[in-house]
């Protein structure tokens, strides 16, 4: 596999191969228009010098030119650049054509004559295509912040939330589906604020019995029970002066539910087996996968805690519902992976990341991270192809939407992916709705 140089930062550059000299014309100026970089070159001889004096993202080459055509353009730049798209223009289209470029590497196709929003169209297209590939490949930059990896619009709301809630002691609920990170947030939240220095402490409310719960966060005199040789901490006090992370508090009981809201109240907490009253400075945020008020409905969950701990409310979104952070999100886990294991880091077929894209992902992040680790393990060559994931995810297929939203909300939604997908980049994000900058800019307007 031949090693690109870096990328420069800055416009997508597109090199536009066509000995017509009017096609190479009217294709520069609508794609300098649109805000490309362009490169133009009349044969396929002085379009391989100039592939050796610049990096490219995107090659647009008609099919038929004297000396050299295009497949045999298409056929140099599979064989010794990676990372890069070509798109088929010709003035004779046909199938074997389309199937010929197709086998060569051209994995998009443009039939002569074409209208420059036919083009611009089939530009943004590969440029999201290119776009999502290098956020899997690490040859784009990495979004996110306080340590987590999150470039959509859902976890920028996420990321403001943890910035409001660092700055403060108030209790805050994360909510979320198992996997989401809702740890990684509270931790985040704890080293944006003035506690940074403090303990942070971390106790998931399954993972304790029901009869040591209390003792494990409140702690015990010595005798207090059957085993209590002595005097003990709980988590609380070591958690003094910092945070106290409680996951999972939907599964506590309903008596330690009251205990924890009169710790939250009075600032203070009972060692088991004694009445003396010790003041604690600890701030609490606490975690659940589960429906609070469904199950204060249902009197598994007490109303007067809800409203104690909910001060700061920061809802996660799950996998599903991030877009091109799961992209993100594979470099970094099977980057981190290739290194422990001293393994190359293995590069994804489109197919692969298509059904990747396409999965439903029920274990969100957590669920991404082992498969990418179990990949990187197993895989036996430097390229991963949809056979190598698991059955379930060859069989993916794009996950429903909502259906119980207006017309406008789905609009709206489908608006913000695209402008995501494009990076904000608002003349693509017209290209590929199929409406002119103006309508963009009064819907985009009419959302806020």
């Amino acid at each position: 596999m031949a090693i690109e140089p870096e990328r420069p930062a800055g416009p997508i550059k597109i090199l536009v191969v066509d000995d017509a000299a009017d096609a190479r014309e009217v294709l520069q100026t609508h794609l300098e228009d649109a805000g490309y970089a362009v490169r133009t070159c009349a044969g396929v001889e002085e379009a391989l010098q100039a592939l050796e004096r610049a990096v490219f993202d995107v090659i647009i080459t008609d099919l038929r030119m004297p000396k050299a055509n295009g497949l045999e353009l298409i056929q140099h730049v599979r064989a010794n650049l990676q990372d890069v798209e070509i798109m088929m223009v010709t003035g004779y289209p046909s199938i074997e054509g389309a199937v010929e470029a197709v086998k060569t590497g051209a994995e998009h196709y443009l039939a002569k004559p074409f209208t420059e929003q036919e083009l611009l169209q089939a530009v943004a297209a590969i440029v999201d295509k290119l776009s999502r590939k290098r956020l899997a490949h690490g040859s784009a930059k990495a979004g996110g912040t306080h340590g987590i990896v999150g470039a959509s619009s859902a976890m920028q709301h996420v990321f403001k939330s943890i910035d409001k809630a660092g700055g403060n002691t108030a209790t805050v609920l994360i909510a979320g589906e198992s996997g989401t990170g809702k740890e990684l947030v509270a931790r985040a939240i704890h080293y944006a604020g003035p506690r940074r220095n403090a303990p942070f402490v971390s106790v998931n409310c399954t993972a304790i019995p029901e009869n040591l719960i209390e003792s494990e966060l409140f702690g015990h005199v010595k005798g207090a029970f059957t085993g209590a040789g002595s005097t003990r901490a709980g988590f609380f006090e070591i958690a003094e002066g910092g945070t106290l992370f409680l996951d999972e508090i939907g599964d506590a009981s309903l008596a330690m539910q009251g205990k924890l809201l009169r710790a939250i109240q009075e600032k203070t907490i009972y060692k088991v087996g004694s009445s003396r009253a010790i003041q604690v400075d600890t701030r609490l945020i606490v975690a659940t996968n589960k429906n609070l008020p469904q199950l204060i409905g249902q009197g598994l969950f007490r109303e007067d805690l809800y409203y104690r701990i909910n001060v700061i409310d920061i809802p996660l979104p799950p996998l599903r519902e991030r877009g091109d952070d799961l992209l993100l999100l594979v470099n970094r886990f099977h980057a981190r992976f290739a290194k422990d294991l001293n393994r190359p880091v293995p590069f994804f077929s489109d197919e692969a990341l298509r059904q990747l894209m396409a999965y439903h992902w029920p274990g969100n992040v957590r669920e991404l991270e082992n498969l990418m680790q179990k990949l990187v393990l197993m895989c036996e060559g430097a390229r991963i192809e949809s056979v190598d994931l698991p059955p379930q995810m060859r069989a993916a297929r794009p996950v429903a939407r909502r259906l119980d939203r207006s017309l406008a909300e789905h609009e709206a939604e489908y608006i913000r992916e695209v402008l995501d997908s494009v990076r904000g980049n608002k003349t693509k994000a017209a290209a590929i709705l199929k409406i002119d900058r103006k309508t963009l800019r009064e819907k985009i307007n009419a959302r806020r």
